[in-house]
């Protein structure tokens, strides 16, 4: 007998490599748990990022064919609004925000935005509470995981924080690496 998180994985794989929808019945008759558990666990799953749709036929992966790039930037917090709205104007999704801290090390927020009204309700956010952004902890030096449908797409973004400014050239990330 599996426990939870070996059932889940194997539960993901299934579904993953499944070329018809896997009904929950047979999961839990594979498994030998009951429906309901095999419920909770795709609701587990859902919550852990994976895309699980549920038909009458049984569950299936929805899979996303975004593609990813992590861009090292460097701006005030008065341009905060700005970069957002260069990344999500080009198509891109900013996943998080992440920080490397000499003294606290790897901090990372996520943000979700993909979207100007996003970007006001975040820049909103900041304005109205008693917090700054995370990037100023480190001398307003940031990553951004950002999402988009293309590598093309995530070109485009990348050729825009450079025109403006905002990202750092490879040397750079390699010299902060390095003297870590």
């Amino acid at each position: 007998m599996t426990t939870g998180p070996e059932r889940r994985t194997a539960i993901i794989n299934q579904i993953k490599t499944s070329s018809a929808p896997v009904p929950g019945k047979a999961l839990a008759a594979q498994y030998e748990v009951s429906r309901q558990v095999i419920v909770q666990d795709i609701a587990l799953i859902r919550a852990a990022g994976h895309d699980i749709i549920s038909t009458n036929r049984g569950y299936i992966l929805h899979e996303s064919h975004l593609v990813e790039r992590i861009f090292k930037v460097k701006h005030t917090d008065d341009q905060v609004e700005d970069e957002l709205y260069t990344i999500v104007d080009l198509g891109g999704r900013v996943r998080n925000v992440m920080v490397n801290h000499r003294v606290y090390g790897h901090m990372e927020a996520s943000l979700n935005i993909n979207s100007r009204r996003n970007a006001v309700e975040f820049i909103d956010d900041i304005r109205s509470g008693k917090s700054t952004p995370l990037k100023n902890i480190t001398s307003d030096y940031h990553y951004h995981v950002v999402e988009a449908d293309s590598e093309k797409t995530l070109d485009m973004i990348q050729e825009a924080l450079e025109e403006k400014g905002f990202l750092l050239e490879q040397e750079e990330w390699e010299k902060e690496l390095f003297a870590q």
